[in-house]
């Protein structure tokens, strides 16, 4: 039985691979090419060098994207779980933003403020913006008031209060925000650059579309799926591991 799980996960990768040669074979078409048409053309464009300015392009625009967005809906978001008055009053505004399309978001930045790179990066953010507010306002909900109130008799101080009290609390609610964040910010990321921008793997991926290139599509959202899960695997569940370790 095997029980360490990157093995686990390897063979889960390869079955998924195996199914879907399958699949390409037994349809035979070019709609559906197999992995390895795919995978040659991820190769292709990287030998090139077609591929790597796309996707730095896209990837600079989820980064900025991702940490305004987390900067702002933190903010947001904890202030309105520690604060009652605040909830009250803009719950209503948070559901409102929470349920607008991010189509309607972006068109809307387009036709504002042009067809430019901040505008791009302001719609991406305003979308996630809520969803993160959310999820760090239900953090600042759940945080123990005992420690607070006992933090306040000992008078140990705001700082240390937050740094030994507070964001232990809160980093289980912001490692959810990150990782929930980055899948749905890429994603709006390729929507903005389909409608937009002159580069990234959307403004490719539109390219391929008006060509009926199937593989084109599938090389460069792959290249980009297995960026995005390198940052996952990489980065942002290491960093998880290691804050919430107090709780294991």
């Amino acid at each position: 039985m095997i029980r360490h799980r990157p093995a686990v996960q390897g063979l889960s990768v390869l079955g998924l691979l195996v199914c879907w040669y399958v699949a390409a074979t037994l349809v035979g078409s070019r709609l559906l090419p197999g992995p390895v048409a795919v995978f040659q053309t991820i190769f292709s464009e990287l030998g090139n060098g077609e591929m790597l300015p796309h996707i730095g392009a896209t990837l600079s625009r989820v980064v900025v994207s991702f940490f305004i967005a987390m900067i702002i809906g933190a903010a947001i978001g904890i202030s309105m779980g520690s604060k009652k008055h605040l909830d009250d009053f803009f719950d209503s505004w948070l559901i409102l933003f929470l349920n607008i399309p991010a189509l309607v978001t972006i068109i809307l930045c387009y036709v504002w403020f042009g067809l430019s790179e901040a505008a791009a990066v302001l719609a991406v953010s305003i979308n996630k913006i809520p969803n993160v507010a959310v999820t760090l306002r239900e953090g600042a909900r759940a945080i123990d008031r005992d420690l607070l109130d006992m933090a306040n008799c000992f008078k140990i101080g705001r700082g240390r209060t937050l740094r030994h009290i507070v964001l232990p609390q809160l980093y289980p609610f912001l490692a959810v925000s990150a990782r929930s964040g980055l899948a749905l910010i890429w994603k709006i990321v390729l929507v903005v650059e389909l409608l937009g921008r002159g580069n990234g793997v959307g403004f490719q991926l539109g390219i391929y579309f008006q060509l009926f290139d199937v593989t084109g599509i599938l090389a460069y959202s792959l290249a980009f799926i297995i960026v995005i899960q390198g940052i996952e695997h990489g980065l942002l569940q290491p960093i998880e591991r290691r804050v919430t370790a107090w709780q294991r």
